[in-house]
Parts: structure tokens; C-alpha cells; sequence
């Protein structure tokens, strides 16, 4: 059953007026006490953003071919052609950039060739992808063959978000076209959600439902200070927890993409954090359980050229206090190439500064290969792990191995449940060190296939016939 709730912005205007009206006033539960107060509404905010909200439509056209299409005896007696279908994807996003530049979440465009921006004015443009960023669930668009000057957004400061601040979600929900919510900030620094890499939301009540993903949560200045990207949802629907991507991150993104990557440049620590427990606080003296606990470091890392080690707690970087490794994660992502960042450590009982130097992740020759040839593996493309490879495919940097980068539609390897950031580390008791090693292998005529995997951070065994 569905029903459809109807309500004003009387009770938000008695709100605000008492909030306008100071403490004692709210103490009393004051009244509106004039026509003024009656009207007090966010219209002049929409007024100035809402332009700036726009609707992003993404399709691809796949083809529906089954692996025996392959095998041209069988298309010889039975013929037929692939059937295509049209995917499609609908989400919001929001002009940054007076030139055409969009920001939306990854997750609307990903694996899509083709997206449209529609503006509030109900004029579209097609669009490019300048860059997606998937550790973020962030993606740049920017409008094709346009000359004007369009109206943007601008930036606010979502570090200075407060717990109880008001807030407006502008999107277009359920493709019903463009709509206005409000609510308060909830929490501003949720980490523990699982929704991207980097843990570190702004929670709000604001109504956000499917298709409001990209689009703009701002305050009543008018400035963007996040993203909305998720729900909390066991319907489906709003259910009052919505998160938002901060906008401090967003314009490390944008920046990115301004600067002419097309992907981010972040710097990269080169160690495994874990959370601390009530234990471990206990046995650090902590009057509760926080900061980021150091698990292993990387050889010839930056953390470890820094002197970071094994056991340390890190407690705060640039003077800002960490809470847990989501948080510091996010912290540390935020920081530009080049320089250092002052690490706060607790370390035998005292604390000290460690001056992490800020660095890409290294890279290396991936070799990336298309294996053709009949076998399991027929339809992926296998690539040299790296550091930097690691990270895109969200993998331990300290893996090293073959990895399934790409794993082609329709194909026997997606058929037999093969997946991209999968790392073969065997077959037919064979160690799989490069893509090399994995294309020779792939390309020989086995009865039996014994492979093992890694997904996930777990070894897996299958076997496949010949």
C-alpha cells in the first residue's frame, strides 16, 4: 500500500522564529506573532540553487550473446544474431562550474557510454565523463558543445557542519522531476556505513529516495556542502537516514578533473589501520576507545620511510583529532601532493609527531591482457598487480599477483562467476604471478580446470570441466 504525505512549512517557520527570536523565547514556546513570521519559507534559497540541480540520464546498449555463439560450428547449424538491450541509469547531479562541469556519484554512471543532462529550464545536453572516481562514488560530466555560461553552485565549508544545522536536498527522486526537501544535519562524520572507501558522511533527515543519488545537499546560504549519494532504507523509500559525500571531498575531485586527470591523485599512506577496541584503549590508557590502531607497514612506504611502526596509535594528523581509521582515511585523502602531514602518535606511553611524506601510490607495467582463448577464463582481461592497481581495485597495496580487471558481458569467465578485482593465484597447481603466466596457462587444452582465487581477502578453490 502506498500513501502519500502531504505537509507545510508552518511548523518549520514557528521554528525559525523562535530560533530568530533567542533562548528565552525558546524556553517559552513562543508563537508566530506576525504575518512576516507566517511566511518565513527556504524559496529564496531554492531560487538561486535549483538551476544548478540538473537530471542525469546514463544508457548502454549490451549485447545479449551466449557463449556458444563463440564456437562458429554451432552458429553454422543453429545461426542467430545477438540481441541487444538498453541499460539505463537515473540519477541527479549539480553544475560546480559556470564552463558545464557536473558533479555526480559514480554508481549513476558507472559502466555507462552514453549520458544526457537534463537542466531545470527542461533543456538537455549530452555529456562526457572527464572522470570517475570509485573510491569516492564520485564521477565529473561535462556538457558538450556549449558556449554560455550556466549557473553553478558554490562551495561550502562542510567542516564546519554542525550537528542540528539546516539543510536542503535538491534532486529528482524517482524521476518525478526536480524536488526540495529540508531537514537538520544528523551526524557529520558517520563512518561506519559501507557504502564507498572513504567513510566519512553527512547523515541528514532530509527526505532523499532513489534518484536523488548526485544530487545537492545545501544549507541555507545557498552553498553545496555535500553530495547525496545513499539511504538507510528497509522499504526502499526515505526513511529519514540519508548520507551525503562532504563537499570538501567533492572539490578534491573536482580539482582532479580541473586540473586535466582523469583520474584522483591521492596521497597514500602505505600501512593497514584497524579499528581499537575496548582492549586495546585499555591497554593504550585511553578513556575511551579511539584512534587508528597501526596493523603492517609497507616496505619502502611512506609510513614506514616516515617511521611509523607496527603498534603505533595514531590520535590525530594536522592538529585534527582521529576518531578511527575511517576518519582518518578521509582526513588523509583530503591532503595535496607534495609536502608532508604531521601525524600524531601515541608510541610506548608518549606521544610524538611523525611527518608522513605525501605521495602517490606508486605504479608499475600492468601488461593488461584479453584472454581469447577457450578456457574459464575466456572474456576477462588479466593485468600485473601494483600498488596503484591494488587501490583502484580496492585490494590490499601489499598483494602482489595477477588480477581480473575487466570481465566482458555475457561471456563463459562472467557466466562462471568471475569477477573484476579477482586475484588467480593458481592453476592446476600452477603459481599465477603475472598476466603472462595466466594468458600461456589459459591457453592450453585441460580436461580439468583447479583454480584458486583470492576475493575479497579469502582464498577460493573451484573446479571446472574442460
Amino acid at each position: 500500500m502506498t500513501s502519500i504525505l502531504r505537509s507545510g512549512l508552518g511548523s518549520l517557520a514557528v521554528v525559525l522564529a523562535v530560533l530568530a527570536a533567542g533562548p528565552a523565547a525558546a524556553e517559552e514556546g513562543r508563537v508566530p506573532t506576525s504575518v512576516q513570521e507566517m511566511k518565513l519559507s527556504f524559496a529564496s534559497v531554492v531560487k538561486r540553487v535549483a538551476p544548478a540541480v540538473v537530471n542525469v540520464y546514463a544508457a548502454r546498449v549490451v549485447e545479449n550473446r551466449h557463449p556458444l555463439m563463440d564456437d562458429p560450428v554451432f552458429r553454422r547449424f543453429f545461426g542467430g544474431r545477438p540481441q541487444e538491450q538498453v541499460q539505463r541509469s537515473l540519477g541527479s547531479g549539480v553544475i560546480v562550474d559556470p564552463s558545464g562541469l557536473v558533479m555526480t556519484n559514480n554508481h549513476v554512471i558507472e559502466n555507462m557510454d552514453q549520458v544526457k543532462v537534463s537542466l531545470a529550464d527542461k533543456r538537455e545536453f549530452e555529456a562526457e565523463i572527464v572522470l570517475k572516481d570509485a573510491r569516492s562514488d564520485l564521477a565529473v560530466l561535462r556538457l558538450k558543445e556549449v558556449s554560455e555560461k550556466f549557473p553553478a553552485i558554490p562551495f561550502g565549508d562542510s567542516d564546519a557542519l554542525a550537528v542540528g544545522d539546516l539543510v536542503l536536498a535538491i534532486g529528482n527522486p524517482f524521476g518525478v522531476g526536480q524536488t526540495v526537501t529540508h531537514g537538520i544535519v544528523s551526524a557529520v562524520a558517520r563512518t561506519q556505513v559501507g557504502i564507498t572507501d572513504y567513510q566519512f558522511f553527512i547523515q541528514t533527515d532530509a527526505a532523499i529516495n532513489p534518484g536523488n543519488s548526485g544530487g545537492a545537499l545545501v544549507d541555507l546560504s545557498g552553498k553545496l556542502i555535500g553530495i547525496n549519494t545513499a539511504i538507510f532504507s528497509r522499504s526502499g523509500g526515505s526513511q529519514g537516514i540519508g548520507f551525503a559525500i562532504p563537499a570538501n571531498m567533492v572539490r578534491v575531485v573536482l580539482a582532479s578533473a580541473q586540473g586535466g586527470s582523469s583520474v584522483v591523485r591521492r596521497p597514500w599512506l602505505g600501512a593497514k589501520l584497524q579499528a581499537v577496541t575496548a582492549e586495546i584503549s585499555e591497554a593504550f590508557g585511553l578513556k575511551r576507545p579511539s584512534g587508528a590502531l597501526v596493523g603492517t607497514v609497507v616496505a619502502k612506504s611512506p609510513a614506514e620511510r616516515a617511521g611509523l611502526r607496527t603498534g603505533d596509535l595514531i590520535v590525530a594528523i594536522d592538529g585534527t583529532e582521529v576518531d578511527d581509521p575511517n576518519a582518518f582515511d578521509y582526513r588523509f585523502a583530503m591532503k595535496a601532493t607534495g609536502g608532508q602531514a604531521q601525524v600524531g602518535v601515541l608510541r610506548s606511553g608518549r606521544e610524538i609527531r611523525v611527518a608522513i611524506p605525501l605521495e602517490t601510490v606508486p605504479d608499475g607495467p600492468r601488461d593488461a591482457r584479453p584472454i581469447r582463448s577457450r578456457s574459464p577464463f575466456q572474456g576477462i582481461t588479466a593485468a600485473n598487480l601494483s600498488p596503484a592497481l591494488a587501490e583502484e581495485l580496492r585490494l590490499d597495496v601489499t598483494l602482489q599477483g595477477c588480477a581480473v580487471v575487466e570481465v566482458q558481458e555475457n561471456s563463459t569467465a562472467r557466466g562462471l562467476g568471475f569477477r573484476k578485482g579477482d586475484v588467480v593465484i593458481a592453476i592446476n597447481g600452477e603459481k599465477i604471478v603475472t598476466s603472462r603466466d595466466l594468458e600461456r596457462v589459459a591457453g592450453q587444452q585441460n580436461r580439468l580446470w583447479r583454480i584458486t582465487i583470492l576475493r575479497e581477502g579469502k582464498s577460493l578453490s573451484v573446479v571446472f570441466g574442460g
